[in-house]
């Protein structure tokens, strides 16, 4: 193996890390994973609002941290820098001489005050990669507004689809809008990094949680501008395939996902009534989402008639896509996620072994790195400020001693 392959597809990449909560870490995590070296900049003594949304917590009293935290901040190192105050200013300014990605998620203008929005990074280093995290934008009417994933879910439409059809408006289970924009991030420095390789230049890159929110809306976004009717909720059912969703069976819930004519007709053979997929109401596809309403009551009952179980063993059989409704705890209990090593253990001084959820990406040749938890606050200050901008002991024990760095 390479040395290139052991070191990872970002080796040599230098992350400066400002944002907070999930949008932002969830990016700087896939960039670490991917061999980046990622500095979290944190406010002294308090850190990343997440390291206390908990329970749960790992650690004790002293070291106590929530789960949350450890879930978007793997493979980072975390310094701890007051940067209201110029000092603590002039030390990030430092870091980012020598840095090619910086990724925030402050308000708009939100750091123009300190000097570091990207017209006064820029001015220090043009090559730099600068991605801002918003609710909204730099430009527009809502620009200045705080955003959280919540309120964009319901905003960018995916709650008006999300929940039963008689039911309230639903989130989704996880923050996914931030997630979804943390994903887009990741992706959008490295299509800017490599853009920087072919013409020396960085560039400032504008990401909004509603505008990621629209985007994926995908099928249902352009189901409503192909024919000007908004998509309502429809539960676990699909908009554009039936059949295609959750059953209830004599035991418990199984996903029918029903995705072409062909699966169609063997699970029609294997439920005993071939006579459905023959008639023409519902052969096809398109015909099945035109008479939903006269098929899924003859579904639903026929599923009630056997176990999960079994229904899941002889649709397998005959390669119709099935699947169980999992909680977490059968989740990494299945024998397909131990196999794919998605649950792994990382090593933090303070705490010990503690696990974390795989990155899903497997390269042939390059490494996903998974050398060390997320960091304690201000872990890594003495060694990047020392290693990197040079400060000696006297320097680092005035610059404590003011408050500056923890």
């Amino acid at each position: 193996m390479s040395d290139d392959a052991i070191q990872g597809a970002l080796s040599g990449i230098r992350v400066i890390d400002l944002s907070r909560i999930l949008a932002g870490p969830w990016a700087t995590q896939m960039l670490a994973d991917f061999g980046a070296e990622v500095i979290k900049v944190e406010r002294p003594g308090q850190g990343d609002d997440t390291r206390g949304w908990g329970p749960p917590f790992f650690g004790d009293d002293e070291h106590k941290v929530a789960a949350y935290f450890h879930s978007a901040n793997r493979g980072k190192q975390s310094i701890a820098i007051d940067f209201t105050r110029p000092e603590g200013q002039q030390l990030v300014h430092d870091l980012v001489r020598e840095a090619d990605v910086l990724v925030e998620n402050y308000k708009v203008d939100g750091l123009k005050k300190y000097r570091l929005d990207y017209d006064s990074l820029k001015a220090i280093n043009p090559r730099l990669v600068y991605c801002s995290i918003t609710g909204f934008g730099q430009t527009g009417p809502y620009k200045h507004r705080a955003g959280y994933d919540f309120m964009i879910q319901g905003m960018g439409g995916l709650m008006s689809v999300t929940g039963e059809p008689d039911g309230t408006p639903m989130k989704v289970g996880v923050a996914l809008t931030d997630i979804l924009t943390g994903l887009y991030a990741a992706n959008a420095v490295q299509a800017a990094l490599h853009y920087r390789a072919r013409t020396g230049l960085g560039q400032h890159i504008d990401l909004a949680l509603l505008d990621v929110q629209v985007a994926t809306m995908a099928n249902q976004a352009m189901n409503y501008l192909a024919t000007g009717n908004s998509p309502g909720r429809l539960g676990n059912a699909h908009p554009n395939i039936v059949p295609y969703q959750a059953f209830a069976t004599t035991d418990g819930y199984l996903i029918l996902a029903v995705g072409n004519d062909g699966q169609f007709q063997r699970f029609c053979e294997v439920a005993g009534r071939p006579d459905l997929s023959a008639d023409e109401r519902f052969a096809t596809n398109q015909a099945r989402v035109a008479h939903r309403e006269q098929l899924l009551p003859v579904i639903i009952e026929r599923m009630k008639t056997q176990t999960r179980d079994w229904w899941l063993d002889k649709l397998e059989a005959v390669s119709v896509p099935c699947g169980p409704i999992n909680s977490l705890e059968q989740v990494f209990a299945d024998p397909q996620v131990q196999a794919r090593e998605l649950k792994r253990e990382l090593n933090q001084p303070e705490l010990g072994k503690v696990p974390s959820v795989a990155n899903p990406i497997r390269f042939s040749e390059s490494t996903i790195h998974y050398e060390r938890a997320a960091p304690s606050l201000g872990s890594d200050t003495d060694h990047v400020l020392t290693g990197l901008l040079d400060c000696d002991a006297s320097r680092l024990a005035f610059l404590r001693k003011q408050g500056i760095v923890g």
